[in-house]
């Protein structure tokens, strides 16, 4: 039943930005999606938007038990996992000296954590089916730093250090890991930006669209001899 019905890609934070253009676009191509948030209510809403055979699940990824649990229960309802997207992610901006250590705590839990704890359960199961991809989704201010987000950069520079060193563990079991590091992107993380003033600095001139980045994505999750990579989607604001 399942070999018929295409591929099985559990999206974290697929409920809106980044990962709900990433579900928008594997939906088009035959996949069922597990959309995950800690908010059901938004997840269930994007699921059903993408039309019958999708699931919704409220998961928060820092906790290693939510986390089992909703593999176990995608697995249930879906069958095993062939994808995993992890696009879950808050940041708390703010310098250094000025940021308090609970907020440091948050990201590091949901951003790095978060996503050791959803590879690690989908690891196990992609072993017994022989294989899988992992996208990790990074930010390019992991690779350049920024003033102000030093707590949130440091953990997207974490994803890519354990994104390789994960690529390197799994790649006999014919599990492929890859990071996507997206620049200024037109989501609600970047509402609040002076768009104006900050596009100056990249070289398209622009803002990217969340399915500009999901392109990517989806590009990393099909290519069959693409592993441990980042791929930069920043419209060249890396080189200014």
């Amino acid at each position: 039943l399942f070999l018929k019905m295409g591929k099985v890609c559990a999206i974290f934070g697929g409920s809106r930005g980044i990962g709900k253009a990433v579900a928008e676009l594997l939906a088009q191509k035959g996949c069922r999606l597990a959309i995950i948030a800690r908010n059901l209510e938004v997840a269930q809403t994007t699921a059903h938007n993408l039309g019958a055979g999708h699931l919704a699940f409220s998961c928060d990824v820092s906790s290693e038990q939510e986390v089992r649990n909703t593999f176990e229960e995608m697995q249930r309802n879906l069958g095993p996992i062939n994808y995993l997207v992890n696009a879950a992610g808050i940041n708390r901006d703010g310098l250094l000296l000025r940021t308090k250590t609970e907020d440091m705590i948050a990201q590091i839990h949901t951003n790095l954590l978060g996503t050791m704890l959803t590879c690690k359960a989908a690891v196990k199961s992609m072993i017994q089916q022989q294989g899988g991809a992992i996208v990790n989704i990074g930010n390019i201010v992991g690779i350049k730093g920024n003033s102000g987000q030093s707590v949130y950069s440091a953990t997207k520079a974490g994803l890519v250090g354990f994104s390789r060193s994960l690529a390197k563990e799994v790649a006999k079991k014919q599990i492929r890991v890859n990071v996507v590091a997206p620049g200024f992107i037109h989501t609600e993380m970047t509402a609040h930006l002076e768009e104006d003033r900050l596009k100056k600095a990249i070289l398209l001139g622009r803002f990217g669209e969340p399915r500009e980045v999901a392109q990517a994505v989806v590009f990393l999750l099909e290519s069959p001899y693409v592993t441990g990579s980042t791929l930069v989607v920043d419209g060249g604001l890396q080189l200014l």
